[in-house]
């Protein structure tokens, strides 16, 4: 039933390349929604969401606006059959839930009912996770509430950054949309209802969870906090009164009689900071309104300033 008309909700690249893989399998996409485009850079240049780009690519009609409700009767008119979700960035309401005969499908980068909500992806790596997955739900009302109707397992490596995960997790979501859509859209499957009591949630990452607190966190804690934030939003600590976001870091378990957060030197081309249980090891880090450097560059900078200091 590759004729059945779809409507494609998504926005940045994980959506995009969900999209893309549609195009190629010749699913009929007579429409995309997407976040509308924003500035981007220092320049504050407007930029095509990436699944918005890839629809002028395609000559598929991408719709973009700041309210789904001024854009009800236009789905309407398209007559979907189906809408397919991933990455949208935005609650979509019940009336538009409601319109597509075949109803709605969400591709969702976790194990649900684990990590509901816009950043599963880091929390599971933030909370040293060994394994996640992806799930394609029935949207509902209530978030990422739907049955099931497919579930892949993903293991997480020990030293598995955010950005790492998520490239895999794209390549597992399109592999299980293509063996699973023609399925559903020949009435073959039958949804699962969630477990109610295994709900954890996974909201977006605040400005409050970007900074390391070394004095509450150990350095396991540190570390999966650090590399659940690579290479978005972040991670960051300041020391001195100098905000340093982190790049690229190790763990070294360790007894260590310093504060926690001590600034302890610059070895094996890594800045090293003590941590509950060990030490953690910088190779790549930014200072506030200053370029990425390794921590070479940073100790042959300003980086030897630091030495004694503590990160909050």
């Amino acid at each position: 039933m590759n004729n059945a008309k779809i409507i494609f909700f998504g926005t940045p690249e994980f959506g995009m390349r969900i999209l893309k893989a549609l195009i190629e399998e010749k699913y009929n996409i007579v429409a995309a929604v997407s976040q509308p485009d924003r500035p981007t850079g220092r320049k504050h240049v407007i930029t095509a969401t990436p699944v918005h780009q890839l629809c002028i690519e395609n000559g598929i009609p991408c719709l973009q606006p700041e309210k789904l409700s001024l854009i009800k009767e236009e789905i309407q008119n398209y007559e979907p059959d189906l809408i397919l979700t991933c990455a949208y960035g935005q609650f979509i309401p019940s009336s538009i839930l409601s319109i597509p005969s075949l109803g709605c499908l969400n591709i969702h980068p976790s194990l649900l009912p684990k990590y509901r909500g816009g950043a599963p992806i880091q929390h599971a790596v933030m909370n040293g996770d060994s394994e996640t997955g992806v799930c394609i739900q029935q949207m509902v009302k209530a978030m990422d509430a739907g049955d099931i109707y497919a579930c892949r397992h993903v293991s997480i490596g020990e030293d598995e950054t955010f950005s790492e995960l998520n490239a895999r997790l794209i390549e597992v979501s399109i592999s299980l949309m293509n063996e699973m859509l023609p399925k559903y859209l020949a009435g073959e499957l039958k949804g699962i209802p969630q477990d109610e009591a295994g709900i954890v949630l996974a909201p977006n990452i605040s400005s409050e969870e970007e900074q390391v607190k070394f004095q509450e966190e150990d350095v396991d804690h540190v570390y999966d906090h650090i590399r659940g934030l690579i290479d978005w939003p972040i991670a960051y600590g300041t020391a001195d009164g100098i905000r340093i976001k982190f790049f690229r870091v190790r763990k070294e378990k360790c007894d260590v009689a310093q504060p926690f957060g001590k600034v302890l030197g610059f070895a094996d081309h890594a800045m090293e900071i003590s941590c509950r249980g060990g030490i953690l090891k910088v190779y790549e880090l930014q200072m506030a309104g200053k370029k990425r450097m390794d921590a070479d560059a940073f100790e042959n900078g300003s980086g030897r300033e630091l030495i004694g200091k503590v990160f909050a």
